[in-house]
C-alpha cells in the first residue's frame, strides 16, 4: 500500500492524543503535521500539551518537538499532507466551516466530530456495516467543486457497541430497539482527576446523546439515492444515556423485537460468522473477529474486555429471551478506540484501500 502523509487537527485534546498514539507506527500513514488552536500554535507539541497528556502510554518521541500549526491556517496545513484527521473542540457551525475549508483546499478530512454526520452527502461510516456509503463522495465533490477534497465522518461512539451487534440480525426484521448506554468519562474528554463529580456517582444525562443514539443508526442503515444518503425508516429506536464512573468503555443494554424471531442459536451463529469489508480487505486496524460473545454471566466488563483486539472489537454477553421484547443482551466497545480515533483510522484505511486519497 502507498504511504500517505497525514495531519491531526485538534491534536492537543484527548481524541487528538489518541490519534497520535495510533499513528505512531502505522504501516500506511505517516504523521507529519499537528494543528490546534491559535494559543497552541508555534509551540512544540510537548510544550502545547504540557501536563495534559492523558494517554496511558508515554507521548511518542517523534511528536514531542513537532511545532504545532494553527488549524485556522488551512492552506499551510493542507500543503503538508495528503489528508487530515479532525478532532476539534469547537461549536458545530465552526467545525462544519473548518472541515469544508480543508476539503475545498483539496485536503480530504476524516472527522471524529458530529457536525457533518447529517450532511446529506457526507458518508458516516462504520467500515464493517456501510462501507458502500463512501460511494457518495463523488456527489459531495461535485457540490464542493473539488477534485480530491471531501469530508467523511465516523458515527457516535456509543453506537459502536450496539449497532454492530444488531447489524447481522437485520435479516430477521428488527422492528423495535430499546437501548440504555452506560458511557465512560473519556467520552466527555475527562479523567477521574478532571471530573471529580463522577466519583461515587452516575449522571443520567449526556447532552444530545439520546438523539444521536436514536437517529444515527438509521443513517448507517440508509442508502444512497441520487446525490444524498437517505436514512432507513426502521427500526424504531429509543435510548437513555448515562455517564458512569468508568475511565474507558461504553456499554449498552439492548432490548430488541423482531418481525421473524430467530432462535438464540441463530443469533449466536450470526454474530460468530459476521465480518465486513474491513476484515475482507485486511485493513491494518481491523479486528480479526469483530463480534465476540462471552458465555459467562458477568461479562463483558470494561476493565477486562475493552482492549479486546487492540480495542477495536465489540464484546457481547447475556443474550436471553425477554418477556416484553424478544431478546435482550449487553455489549461493550472501547469508546476512544473503536468509538473515536480508532474508528476514524479504520475509515481512513478503507478510503485509502479504495483510492479516495489518490
Amino acid at each position: 500500500m502507498k504511504q500517505y502523509n497525514v495531519g491531526v487537527i485538534g491534536a492537543t485534546g484527548m481524541v487528538g492524543q489518541r490519534f497520535i498514539t495510533l499513528l505512531e507506527n502505522h504501516p500506511w500513514f505517516n504523521l507529519v503535521a499537528l494543528a490546534a488552536s491559535a494559543r497552541s500554535a508555534g509551540k512544540t507539541y510537548e510544550e502545547a500539551v504540557g501536563s495534559r497528556w492523558l494517554m496511558k502510554t508515554p507521548m511518542p518521541e517523534s511528536v514531542k518537538k513537532m511545532v504545532v500549526l494553527d488549524a485556522a491556517n488551512v492552506a499551510e496545513v493542507a500543503a503538508k499532507v495528503d489528508f487530515v484527521f479532525c478532532a476539534v473542540n469547537m461549536k458545530k457551525d465552526e467545525i462544519k466551516a473548518l472541515e469544508e475549508a480543508y476539503a475545498k483546499a483539496e485536503c480530504p478530512v476524516v472527522s471524529n466530530n458530529s457536525a457533518h454526520r447529517f450532511t446529506p452527502d457526507v458518508p458516516m461510516v462504520v467500515p464493517e456495516i456501510n462501507a458502500d456509503h463512501i460511494d457518495i463522495i463523488p456527489a459531495q465533490r461535485k457540490r464542493l467543486g473539488t477534485k480530491r477534497g471531501f469530508v467523511a465522518v465516523k458515527s457516535n461512539c456509543s453506537l459502536q457497541s450496539y449497532v454492530p451487534a444488531l447489524h447481522p440480525l437485520r435479516k430477521y426484521g428488527i422492528s423495535d430497539v430499546l437501548v440504555c448506554t452506560y458511557q465512560a468519562i473519556s467520552g466527555a474528554g475527562k479523567t477521574f482527576e478532571t471530573f471529580p463529580d463522577i466519583l461515587d456517582n452516575v449522571i443520567p444525562y449526556i447532552g444530545g446523546e439520546e438523539e444521536k443514539s436514536e437517529q444515527e443508526p438509521l443513517k448507517l442503515w440508509g442508502h444512497i439515492e441520487g446525490d444524498k444518503i437517505v436514512s432507513a425508516e426502521s427500526p424504531r429506536f429509543t435510548a437513555q444515556c448515562l455517564r458512569v464512573p468508568v475511565s474507558d468503555g461504553h456499554m449498552g443494554a439492548v432490548f430488541v423485537r423482531f418481525e421473524n424471531k430467530p432462535s438464540k442459536e441463530e443469533i449466536l451463529q450470526a454474530w460468530k460468522e459476521f465480518h465486513g469489508p474491513a476484515q475482507d480487505l485486511e485493513l491494518p486496524s481491523a479486528p480479526k473477529q469483530f463480534l465476540h460473545y462471552f458465555e459467562e454471566n458477568d461479562r463483558p466488563q470494561p476493565k477486562l474486555d475493552r482492549m479486546l483486539e487492540n480495542g477495536m472489537a465489540v464484546s457481547i454477553g447475556r443474550l436471553r429471551e425477554d418477556n416484553q421484547y424478544d431478546y435482550k443482551f449487553v455489549c461493550l466497545s472501547h469508546n476512544t478506540l473503536r468509538g473515536a480515533a480508532g474508528g476514524a483510522v479504520l475509515l481512513a484505511e478503507l478510503l485509502a484501500a479504495k483510492g479516495y486519497f489518490d
